[in-house]
């Protein structure tokens, strides 16, 4: 019985990702011979064909700019990735493909940690597919919200100081400001922080990035992407290994 089991992680220009390591010293730690995890860099979505004919994949991660467009390639979808519309985390049994969102989980335990009770309303930078988790943890935690974002009646060019201050809670989830790119930032009115706000910025690498950085200035909590990343991924590790006793 000692068949390989293979998993990774999809996307595009991702060789910078946390995953192979963090599963890779959870294989070590576990004494898991058996297991593999490997970064599959896709140009184009479609190549994920040749991924589901290795017989071997028990499953995978998925990350930029694939969330949403793996949904095409599934047979079924958990509650959460039907209702965010964009997964992150796929397992493969029986040659069937069900894909799950644990972005959510791993968001919610970071907004829970660290959420004071006054911080009720919130902005979300961004539109995409971890933008689409966190609305997703706000609505089921009745947190009322506003997207900004390039195309939203809110975005980057018309949001003002007021707005901000309206909105103690600010999530972060535009890929601006990621390893290499570290000195980027999203435009934003960051004059309209304070010691009252919670600024979640959803990017890991660098740890902090330049808007973190220059929300922290103003007083603001911040917190990166981290207990998040490492929360989504022991959600994933449970998906595939629940159905793998």
């Amino acid at each position: 019985m000692n068949s390989k089991k293979k998993l990774g992680l999809i996307g595009r220009n991702i060789s910078y990702s946390f995953s192979k390591k963090f599963f890779e010293d959870k294989f070590q730690r576990l004494m898991l011979n058996s297991f593999s995890y490997d970064i599959f860099d896709l140009k184009e979505i479609e190549e994920v064909e040749t991924l589901f004919s290795n017989p071997e994949l028990l499953g995978f991660n998925v990350t930029i700019p694939y969330k949403e467009k793996i949904i095409d390639y599934l047979d079924n979808l958990s509650d959460e990735a039907e209702k965010i519309g964009a997964v992150n985390c796929v397992l493969i049994e029986n040659g069937k493909k069900t894909g799950y969102n644990t972005d959510a989980f791993g968001f919610e335990k970071t907004l829970m940690l660290h959420k004071k009770p006054h911080q009720q309303t919130a902005l979300i930078l961004g539109a995409g597919g971890a933008a689409k988790a966190v609305q997703y943890v706000l609505d089921k935690n009745n947190i009322s919200y506003q997207t900004v974002s390039r195309k939203s009646d809110i975005n980057f060019e018309n949001l003002t100081p007021e707005m901000v201050r309206e909105h103690t809670i600010i999530i972060q989830c535009t890929p601006v400001g990621t390893f290499p790119n570290v000195k980027d930032c999203l435009q934003f009115p960051f004059d309209g922080l304070s010691g009252e706000h919670l600024v979640i910025d959803l990017i890991y690498n660098p740890n902090y990035t330049q808007f973190i950085l220059n929300a922290a200035e103003k007083g603001a909590k911040t917190v990166n992407g981290y207990y998040m990343l490492e929360q989504q991924a022991e959600k994933a590790w449970e998906i595939w290994n629940n159905q793998k006793k």
